[in-house]
């Protein structure tokens, strides 16, 4: 079963940077995707950044591209979500998702991931 646990939220004034953390266990194959998804009270759950592990390959949501990256450590157990120049649209949880194999198709869903974290809160001020 795999187990996901993120890190790394907080506050901060916009323009600031935060980076998050997701560590990753009970994977049986080095294949795999993981992703970033956001969810801001009274919206839906959507689609921040993921990373194809095999073949290497990264999404963007389009309001995030230059600013987010998302990038794992050499040992691919813990997946980061770099984020620069933030601003108070960017204040949700943030919650780290896994999927065996390749990413979900389309990847910005919620559906089709098969493990999620608990989430953690990141509040940009202005």
């Amino acid at each position: 079963q795999v187990q996901l646990v993120e890190s790394g939220g907080g506050s901060v004034q916009a323009g600031g940077s935060l980076r998050l953390s997701c560590a990753a266990s009970g994977f049986t194959s080095s294949s795999r995707c993981m992703g970033w998804f956001r969810q801001a009270p009274g919206k839906e759950r959507e689609g921040v950044a993921a990373l194809q592990t095999a073949p290497g390959r990264v999404y963007y949501a389009d309001s995030v591209k230059g600013r987010f990256t998302i990038s794992q450590d050499n040992t691919k157990t813990t997946v980061y979500l770099q984020m620069n120049s933030l601003n108070p649209e960017d204040t949700a949880m943030y919650y780290c998702a896994a999927d065996r194999g390749f990413c979900p198709s389309p990847w910005y869903s919620r559906v089709g991931w098969d493990s999620w974290g608990q989430g953690t809160q990141v509040t940009v001020s202005s």
